[in-house]
């Protein structure tokens, strides 16, 4: 799509009827509980799905763009950057070979892509977020470019993806900043958010009625399990203050810095807060009602394909800019693929297949045993779970949780909070009909990062310390330590695990 064709058609998003967009969605809204009450969402068992992001890079470690030819060949869809490629895995139930195929799905796809991105000089990264820019450009430069083509704001270096290009020409634009500790930056467009790229584990619910529940502990366990997959710790060099010193950064940068940019990217503070930790739900039918009211940035055009969910695709549209760290789903294609689900979004990019995987067997053996064996997690404050969630964000491991745990008692210490969500995400696999083998073999990953005290957010900040202390400039210790990981990548994202990085063998359990 040329700038011009990409410029008249966020002139035809913006020119969408806002007030009619708006009725439709409340239409569909109906839509969508006649079908609760019927049954068509709910499933027969629990199922499992994945959304997992890359980025690009060049065989030195620079952020590259993908060409759009490349990217559709070896059956990646196109992100936010240009340098930005996502695989969506297909559902499977949530049993040993469901989660096994999830895993070689994405190790078969990943290994698809190798030769002709090897041909071309191109790597994908599984990260939180790059720190090397583009050669011979710096990271401001690459998420600031725009033009204005008929007074039409465009980011240079975004796809051609009209929603997020109307988000800067709406009489409501989003944030378009970074704030952080020692980093500001502002932009015309959201171009800025395409520093970070995440995984997305998704739980379908068997019974639609029952999301709410599912939800409250997604939401009380989220803090703890983001603090276990931390993996942003620096933005990149160019973008900090000049006279933040090393020191500075070192000790007031947080270790999931992604959240962050999501948050002050799209959000803009007292007027527009979509971005944010949400609050319980009391019915499915209130989750429905909540994404209906929610402030709509942009009304796009809808078009239908006969899909069973065009039966409500304004209100589909909407929830795609329904930004919640965790939030509800309804869709399917079909009346028999139609699921009310749970998409939990907070957690980076992490070094390996078999980590990433080892995120989504926790994140759905935990809602399966709690809801199952009615965990008294469910009767902490939510207050508590949102103060846990931002303090995962800031201190990773190092942060103070309150926590209840199954037997009713409050408390704080983190080896009893592990041993407790460990326990019940092997509990969950093993009702899924998983042997302990398997069960442990999933949550071994994340088992040593919890005991170990090592997550890929402080793996990083040591390797930064480490070459300050050899004599390096702050920007040549981030860009050794992100040459490493890139390589330590390359050798084991298919098979490996983040915990051969620290040296820490299989003969710890």
């Amino acid at each position: 799509m040329t700038r011009s064709n990409l410029a008249a058609a966020v002139d035809d998003v913006l020119d969408v009827d806002a007030e009619a967009f708006q009725s439709h969605v409340r239409e569909d809204a109906d839509v969508i509980k006649e079908e609760l009450a019927a049954g068509t969402f709910d499933n027969p068992q629990a199922i499992v799905g994945l959304e997992y992001e890359f980025y690009a890079v060049s065989d030195e470690g620079s952020l590259a763009r993908l060409p759009r030819r490349l990217l559709e060949f070896v059956g990646f869809e196109k992100e936010l950057g240009l340098h930005n490629a996502e695989m969506t895995t297909s559902p499977q139930p949530l049993n040993e070979y469901g989660l096994d195929a999830q895993e070689s799905e994405v190790q078969a796809r990943l290994k698809a892509a190798y030769e002709p991105m090897d041909a071309e000089g191109l790597h994908l990264v599984s990260d939180g977020m790059w720190t090397i820019p583009p050669e011979g450009e710096t990271a401001e430069q690459y998420l600031t470019d725009s033009v204005s083509d008929a007074g039409i704001d465009l980011a240079t270096n975004m796809s051609a993806s009209t929603r997020y290009h109307a988000m800067a020409n709406t009489a409501q634009p989003a944030g378009m900043t970074l704030d952080a500790p020692h980093v500001s930056l502002e932009a015309d467009t959201v171009m800025p958010e395409a520093l970070i790229t995440s995984i997305q584990p998704h739980y379908q619910v068997p019974q639609a009625v029952d999301l709410p529940t599912y939800f409250r502990y997604a939401l009380r366990f989220a803090g703890p399990l983001v603090a276990l997959g931390v993996n942003s710790p620096f933005y990149p060099p160019d973008l900090y203050d000049d006279d933040a010193t090393p020191e500075e950064i070192l000790a007031d940068g947080h270790d999931e810095h992604r959240v962050g940019v999501f948050e002050s990217v799209l959000n803009v503070p007292g007027e527009q807060e979509k971005v944010r930790f949400p609050r319980d739900v009391e019915s499915i039918e209130a989750a429905v009602d909540r994404i209906v009211e929610d402030n709509t940035i942009v009304p796009m055009p809808v078009e239908k394909s006969g899909r069973f969910d065009d039966e409500f695709a304004h209100f589909r549209m909407k929830h795609g800019t329904y930004w919640r760290w965790v939030r509800p789903v309804l869709g399917g294609s079909s009346k028999e693929s139609a699921n009310a689900r749970i998409e939990f979004r907070p957690l980076p990019g992490q070094p390996t297949v078999r980590d990433t995987v080892a995120f989504q067997a926790m994140f759905a053996g935990l809602l399966q045993s709690m809801v199952r064996r009615d965990h008294d997690l469910y009767t902490l404050d939510w207050q508590d779970a949102q103060d846990n969630f931002y303090a995962a964000v800031e201190d990773g491991l190092d942060a103070d949780f309150t926590y209840v745990t199954a037997d009713g008692d409050e408390t704080t210490d983190s080896r009893a909070i592990y041993e407790d969500l460990f326990t019940h995400a092997e509990r969950g696999l093993l009702d899924c009909g998983l042997d302990e083998e398997a069960a442990a073999k999933y949550l071994w990953p994340l088992r040593q990062r919890a005991r170990h005290g090592v997550t890929p957010a402080a793996w990083k900040r040591d390797r930064v310390r480490d070459q300050l202390g050899d004599g390096d400039t702050f920007q040549n210790a981030v860009y050794a330590m992100q040459c490493e990981y890139i390589e330590n990548q390359r050798e084991t994202i298919l098979e490996g695990s983040f915990a051969d990085w620290v040296g820490r063998g299989d003969g710890l359990n």
